[in-house]
């Protein structure tokens, strides 16, 4: 197969068009139908990297879609580095929290911020400052945990009612 220069840019932008399996599947058809040394000139000529065409031609071969992991990429959860933080940060927060006083939800009500739990973890577990996570991340736990952050109020009794005085009929 001749390239010329408007196959070329054909080829190029309906490559760019694709994504995935499909992208790889068009660039290993398209080295097949260079012939002999088809992955480097496709490289050289066309831009396309060679490990990419190397995986196109195998799923070509094989009929086996590779998956992307797109899902294991980016950053882990702060459990993921610090197993035991969930559990640390309930250790700390239930003696500080209680239910709604009135009964109404199942909510926890918590008198502690995220920066002061961070605080806590610091000096009742151990923990040093550069392996925590961000008190607005410990806030985000919190939350997930079901612990909402309020002022707790006691509940408070009901107001005593003057007695009514005698009235002063005769």
């Amino acid at each position: 197969m001749e390239l010329t220069e408007t196959r070329k840019t054909w080829l190029i932008e309906t490559a760019k068009a694709l994504k995935g399996s499909d992208r790889r599947l068009f660039m290993a058809r398209t080295v097949k139908e260079l012939g002999q040394g088809g992955q480097r000139r496709a490289e050289r000529e066309l831009g396309w990297h060679r490990e990419l065409i190397r995986k196109g031609t195998h799923e070509l071969e094989s009929g086996v879609v590779c998956l992307d992991a797109f899902a294991a990429r980016g950053r882990k959860r702060a459990e993921d580095h610090l197993p035991r933080l969930l559990d640390d940060i309930r250790a700390v927060v239930d003696s500080q929290s209680q239910t709604d006083p009135q009964f109404r939800t199942q909510r926890l009500y918590t008198r502690l911020s995220g920066a002061e739990v961070r605080r806590q973890l610091i000096l009742q577990k151990g923990y040093t400052d550069d392996e925590l996570p961000t008190a607005e991340t410990i806030r985000t736990k919190l939350n997930e945990l079901g612990y909402y952050p309020k002022k707790v109020a006691k509940s408070k009794p009901q107001k005593r009612f003057p007695k009514p005085k005698p009235s002063s009929r005769k």
